[in-house]
């Protein structure tokens, strides 16, 4: 700034100080380094109304990367998704880098981004990334910067076809219309996990006061380090996409309809293409949903995973096309959620990866006539989701792994299993995030979609439906009954206050003993890296001190975890029922969960005491 433009800016404050030394400091830091006008003038207008606590939370706290990277509203202040947030991120990224990396000169940076905006605050996806852009280019490093939006499974997948030191994706995926988020890929291609979250933590802190050129987002057009890999990765990607297709011939002539959503984010051309890819008719788009609106205008909330109160569109479309199956999408396009017309059922995550498990093991089986061993065949699942896969697993020979909760542990699981020569066929987690096989070490929904579409079509050709060959499945290998769901919690000391109370339920380090009048036999604690069922009492699974997730096995075989969102202010809580083989009193079965969830949820977190919002829908 100009000397007379800080006299004007210290006249400024002197005149509306807010009495804080501490808010003070913050918001001096930022009418310093803020150039957006927009964003200034928030902080102006709060320092001028005397909104002290509204500054603190904006000003003296930074966000840190959570299961998905950096997530946060858009707005002014150094906790929020901003122009100022996301050069200090980068310029942190860049610090990191250059010290991980002595050829990050030639490697180069993946940067893509989705359609999200917001006009009170001057953000949207697309300036964001050329911003992030303009810090690594103004350092001589070449980016490869998506001239549109992409889905973010491309940005993985560039960076391992293009041996980029590593990737950011721009997006908040499914989360409110306010969000937006920095996701943030290793050179593997899998997201960042432990160290390298905190380092480049450390390095955006030592990194805050933004370079000169690193506001110049016209450098992406200029400069000659930037180029744009989307025609070449979409070739790409669809081109690999094809390795999925097993049933081309029937794809052709089958007489399914399907109706997509793209939950007005940037899946309809992707989703597209692969249906041509595997030689289907075009799926029907939703019209109302098909195109890019950061307002997400025809939905309660832009998350497929909410089920068939957010999917309306896509069921009514459907009915009057007479399709039969819809697939849905989120913003992102990195989950995928399905229905099919039988009174219309919405498959849960935990149902859709019992679906897609079993096709991806009967292909790779039909691929492979020599192989009688499944020795170097895995699936992997999220340790909250379902224990199908490991049922599965057991009867056919395959291997089967839990990761933590998250599609990074997934990622960077299938990176270390394919240096050693294994092969993963396919991995899920509960909340709609599938990859079947592993191009991508990172949830797909574009690819999940197309698969699901053959699957659909071959049941078809032996008159079955999805839901019919999901029945079969349980049949064969056990009933796997699952609930999932959340409470919300705006108040992260409530939410400490919870889960120490946890820990402390019967005296000092003693876990509740009863759930619903069952023995509680096991419990395993991933924050403290306690597990009672371990000779030394230590987890097998890493530890996360930054969530809280606790896990139950009660003596009836129900399993049941309670845990923190990495995204989002939510308690999330799941139980499940694996049934052996040949058990035909499911009703029963249902009921006994249902109350069993009922009380861990009253028992445990306390809603009305703690004042938890219960899940709308």
């Amino acid at each position: 700034l100009t000397n007379n433009l800080k006299s004007d800016l210290n006249a400024n404050l002197c005149c509306h100080a807010t009495g804080d030394p501490q808010v003070d400091t913050a918001v001096y830091q930022w009418m310093t380094w803020d150039r957006n006008p927009q964003t200034r003038a928030q902080i102006e207008s709060l320092v001028k109304a005397g909104h002290v606590e509204e500054l603190r939370r904006r000003l003296c706290s930074r966000m840190s990367f959570g299961t998905a990277g950096l997530r946060a509203a858009m707005g002014a202040g150094f906790a929020r998704i901003n122009d100022l947030t996301i050069i200090q991120s980068t310029q942190g990224m860049y610090k990191y880098l250059a010290k991980f990396f002595p050829d990050l000169g030639s490697r180069g940076l993946v940067v893509g981004y989705d359609t999200r905006a917001q006009e009170t605050c001057g953000c949207s996806s697309e300036r964001l990334a050329r911003l992030t852009a303009a810090v690594m280019l103004c350092k001589d490093v070449p980016v490869y910067l998506f001239s549109t939006y992409v889905p973010t499974p491309f940005v993985p997948y560039a960076v391992k076809k293009l041996g980029a030191a590593a990737g950011i994706m721009v997006t908040a995926s499914h989360n409110p219309k306010e969000d937006n988020g920095y996701k943030v890929y290793w050179n593997n291609g899998a997201q960042i996990s432990s160290p390298h979250d905190k380092e480049i933590l450390r390095c955006i802190e030592e990194s805050v006061e933004p370079w000169p050129d690193s506001w110049n987002e016209k450098l992406p057009d200029s400069s000659a380090l930037r180029s744009d890999p989307l025609q070449e990765i979409c070739h790409l990607y669809m081109e690999e996409l094809s390795s999925l297709c097993f049933h081309r011939e029937l794809n052709s002539k089958t007489s399914l309809k399907f109706v997509h959503s793209s939950f007005h984010g940037v899946g309809h051309r992707y989703v597209q293409q692969a249906f041509k890819v595997f030689g289907f008719p075009q799926p029907i788009p939703v019209p109302e949903q098909k195109d890019p609106d950061p307002n997400f205008s025809t939905v309660s909330c832009p998350n497929p995973e909410e089920g068939e109160s957010v999917l309306e569109l896509s069921l009514q479309l459907a009915e009057k096309e007479g399709a039969r199956v819809v697939v849905a999408t989120d913003p992102d396009a990195d989950r995928l959620a399905v229905a099919e017309q039988c009174k219309w059922k919405v498959f849960t995550g935990n149902e859709l990866a019992a679906l897609l498990g079993w096709w991806m093991l009967y292909n790779w089986k039909e691929t492979h006539p020599e192989v009688t061993e499944f020795k170097k065949v895995y699936m992997l699942a999220t340790t909250v989701s379902s224990k199908i896969l490991q049922t599965i697993a057991r009867t056919e020979g395959f291997h089967f792994e839990e990761t933590l909760p998250g599609f990074k542990w997934i990622g960077n699981k299938i990176c270390d299993l394919t240096k050693m020569g294994h092969e993963v066929i396919f991995s899920f987690e509960e909340s709609i995030g599938f990859l079947c096989g592993s191009m991508v070490p990172d949830k797909d929904g574009v690819s999940a979609a197309v698969v699901v579409a053959e699957m659909a079509a071959y049941l078809e050709n032996k008159n079955l439906t999805l839901n019919q060959q999901l029945k079969n499945i349980y049949e064969t290998y056990g009933y796997h009954i699952s609930k999932t769901s959340y409470v919300i919690c705006n108040d992260p000391p409530t939410v400490k206050r919870i889960f120490s109370r946890l820990r402390n339920f019967g005296g000092e380090n003693l876990y509740p003993i009863l759930c619903g009048g069952y023995n509680i036999v096991q419990v395993r604690d991933a924050t403290t890296g306690y597990d009672n069922n371990q000779p030394d009492q230590k987890s097998v699974l890493p530890v996360t001190k930054s969530s809280q997730m606790v896990t139950f096995t009660l003596q009836n075989g129900i399993v049941a975890t309670l845990r923190t969102s990495g995204t989002e202010p939510k308690i999330k809580y799941y139980t499940e029922f694996c049934a052996p083989p040949g058990e035909s009193d499911i009703s029963s079965l249902e009921e006994e969960l249902k109350r069993v969830t009922a009380a861990l949820v009253e028992e445990f977190l306390e809603p009305d005491k703690n004042n938890l919002i219960p899940r709308s829908v």
